[in-house]
């Protein structure tokens, strides 16, 4: 028992500092965090139902995860492949287009789910 914890722990430290590697090393990381930040602000404003909450947590996730992945794939072609190789260059650059495709997604499940209720409040306010 002593023994699945530790590994247990062990496993949860490489995953903290995984974490925290890509967090210090990748700038767009910044630009995730500002755009979660500000997502989920928005969201608390307009009061959206649990069920939105859900789905922009998924999306939230899903550029992440992709940032994430993108950073690990970098590192195993630059570990692999440390001179400039065309098909080094491929990886990375379709490992950036998952992000960018993910990111992209978001901000359209975003507008689908935060542009109505937006949009009333903003009548609401232009009304007063």
């Amino acid at each position: 028992m002593f023994e699945f914890l530790n590994m247990r722990i062990r496993s949860f430290m490489h995953a903290i500092s995984g974490w925290w590697f890509v967090i210090s090393t990748q700038r767009n990381t910044w630009i995730h965090a500002t755009a979660t930040t500000l997502v989920v602000l928005l969201a608390s404003w307009l009061k959206l139902p649990a069920r939105d909450w859900a789905i922009l947590f998924l999306v939230i996730g899903l550029v992440w995860i992709a940032e994430f992945l993108n950073t690990a794939l970098e590192a195993v072609v630059d570990l692999s492949s440390p001179q400039n190789h065309p098909l080094a260059k491929v990886g990375k650059d379709v490992g950036a287009a998952a992000v960018l495709i993910s990111a992209l997604v978001a901000v359209l499940v975003g507008l689908f789910i935060m542009g109505p209720p937006l949009l009333d409040k903003i009548s609401t306010f232009a009304t007063k």
